[in-house]
């Protein structure tokens, strides 16, 4: 997670803390961002948190890199740079990747043939954590049938049309259960910390 700078006797401000600061997001928009964030980052590098996707965009708007087309609301423009960082991270990767493959390094005598790779499996914190959010998202749910039938079918990657097929509720149903399960998780801390 980024951390605020020292400089001289003054701690800088993170761009979120900045964009509150100046009022161009409210808390609750803070909130969504967060939870954005946090979807954005799933699968990216341990190295690359949701933190630092998040505050990536807004030093980017407040920069002025990024600049907000008129019309689009602040949260859904947000929410397109971090996913265009995300991409851009991808992209890096792979091109990493294709030059590393592209650069075969001749074996000295002595050396081991076999390079030791990073385990791609989450670190034990990282998943300690996931599954400490998991059992609190049930143990929140647990009695909302619905609500626990609509997260496992996202878990399996079914679409909204096929939960609401295999449950046999409909399409409104489906959105108003989504809606006060996003509302629940925000309203208990579980989709985003405070940085």
């Amino acid at each position: 997670m980024p951390q605020r700078k020292l400089v001289g006797n003054n701690i800088l401000a993170m761009p979120a803390e900045t964009a509150l600061a100046l009022k161009i997001v409210s808390k609750s928009d803070l909130l969504r961002l967060k939870t954005i964030a946090r979807i954005h980052a799933r699968g990216l590098p341990a190295d690359v948190g949701w933190a630092d996707l998040l505050q990536e965009a807004f030093a980017r708007i407040l920069d002025g890199s990024r600049q907000q087309p008129e019309g689009v609301p602040l949260v859904a423009f947000l929410a397109g740079v971090m996913r265009s960082l995300k991409s851009d991270h991808w992209r890096r990767a792979l091109r990493e990747s294709r030059y590393a493959q592209e650069c075969r390094i001749p074996q000295t005598p002595g050396e081991p043939e076999d390079l030791e790779l990073g385990d791609p499996a989450p670190d034990p914190e990282r998943l300690l954590g996931a599954l400490q959010e998991l059992a609190a998202i049930d143990r929140l749910f647990a009695n909302n049938r619905v609500v626990l039938q609509i997260i496992n079918g996202l878990a399996e990657g079914l679409t909204a049309d096929q939960i609401c097929t295999a449950m046999g509720i409909s399409k409104t149903d489906y959105d108003s259960a989504r809606k006060r399960m996003r509302r629940t998780l925000l309203r208990e801390g579980l989709t985003c910390r405070l940085i």
